[in-house]
């Protein structure tokens, strides 16, 4: 005899469970399971969120999943293998206190365990602050305190710019290179596009540098079809970060650990350019001696127009302005970025890409809430969750 096939439903408790699970990253505890699984099965839906926010209150879910989930915005190898950092702990504060996530890019703020734990105290120099906070299994929930950055690492408060300039951001996109490494990784972790991505060989080429050959091979159809394509948008924008630098003393430590941030305040020159912009924004200038030279930190968004005004900017910003911090905010407040921090959520909690349509629905009803709700990161982690808990 034939048996009928069956279909297997979650209920509450079973949604319940899966929800911290996901969340957390621990089962929940007996009480708060209970709690959890009331709320669910209650007829009033508006009850649901709330029970998916108990699961924020578990001290791992701030310790270990938050914490892996920023980790690897922070190096250039996007691994999650690295130890906890100024950047990372401003993420997990941040999202903790439900502020306004748009911060992460252009707020003067970050996080630091609280003084009266007796650690090694924040240094510009090395990241033995957070390290200690890690090893020493610190609840970061209750022991992380919020600071100005400017405050903490002495930046002046308008050179601030959230986790770009926190110690390890510099360490990781400011370090050698030419700053333009800084937009790159910002764009990709952030807004979910890298620089491929983002080609647009119609806007002018006439903020590209010096360094970028315009006959690569000698064949200048490479740059005209290729290279312009990013230099053109990205060169503008990267000028924001003319003035920072981080520098170490090659010799004796050449990975950097131990190096700082630098930032040419008014009244400071680069002895090379006898201004504030920093050397390595001149280098290789026989490349294309026409090419641009950058005289300050003035920033112009060219991908407004174009195929990247997709991207939903913010028509109350100019699209223009000095500095890391202004540029943070141009970029935090497109849609882009509220559409990718949604994303990365549900990438995090229901373990899989957005992959049909609904997913995709859903994800811009939570990315419309998000925006709606003053960009509170933490509810972000609640309404995935709900949508991730099984039927």
């Amino acid at each position: 005899m034939a048996l009928a096939a069956t279909t297997a439903f979650a209920g509450p408790r079973e949604q319940a469970k899966r929800i911290h699970d996901r969340i957390a990253g621990v089962p929940p505890s007996e009480l708060v399971l209970g709690n959890m699984e009331a709320l669910l099965a209650d007829a009033n839906p508006a009850n649901d969120i709330d029970a998916a926010l108990m699961a924020t209150n578990n001290p791992e879910f701030y310790r270990v999943t938050l914490k892996n989930f920023a980790a690897s915005w922070t190096n250039r190898d996007q691994s999650q293998f690295v130890a906890l950092n100024d950047y990372t702990a401003t993420v997990i504060g941040l999202v903790r206190d439900e502020l306004d996530f748009r911060q992460v890019l252009y707020g003067d703020i970050i996080y630091i365990g609280d003084p009266a734990l007796g650690l090694p105290a924040y240094a510009n120099g090395n990241n033995n602050h957070y390290e200690a906070l890690e090893n020493q299994g610190v609840d970061l929930q209750a022991e992380l305190v919020q600071r100005t950055q400017s405050s903490v690492n002495g930046l002046p408060s308008d050179a601030t710019a959230g986790v770009m300039t926190t110690r390890a951001g510099a360490q990781a996109f400011f370090i050698a290179g030419t700053n333009r490494a800084m937009l790159r990784f910002t764009l990709l972790n952030h807004l979910g596009r890298d620089l491929e991505q983002l080609q647009d060989t119609s806007r002018s080429p006439d903020r590209i540098r010096q360094d970028v050959s315009r006959s690569p091979g000698g064949d200048s159809r490479l740059f005209l079809n290729n290279c312009v394509g990013c230099h053109s948008g990205m060169d503008p924008l990267a000028q924001a970060f003319a003035y920072y630098n981080f520098n170490y003393d090659a010799d004796n430590d050449p990975t950097g650990i131990n190096g700082q941030m630098v930032y040419n305040d008014v009244g400071q020159t680069d002895p090379t350019t006898g201004t504030r912009v920093t050397a390595k924004h001149h280098i290789n200038s026989t490349n294309f001696p026409f090419g641009y030279v950058t005289p300050d930190d003035g920033w112009d968004n060219y991908w407004r127009a174009g195929v990247n005004s997709l991207l939903g900017w913010d028509s109350t910003l100019t699209g223009s302005g000095n500095g890391a911090k202004s540029l943070g905010m141009e970029l935090a407040h497109s849609r882009a970025f509220a559409e990718y921090q949604v994303t990365k959520v549900f990438r995090a909690v229901c373990l899989r890409e957005p992959g049909d349509s609904n997913d995709r629905g859903q994800v811009t009803t939570i990315t419309n809430s998000f925006i709606a709700n003053g960009h509170n990161l933490k509810r972000v982690w609640a309404e995935v969750a709900l949508y991730c808990k099984g039927e």
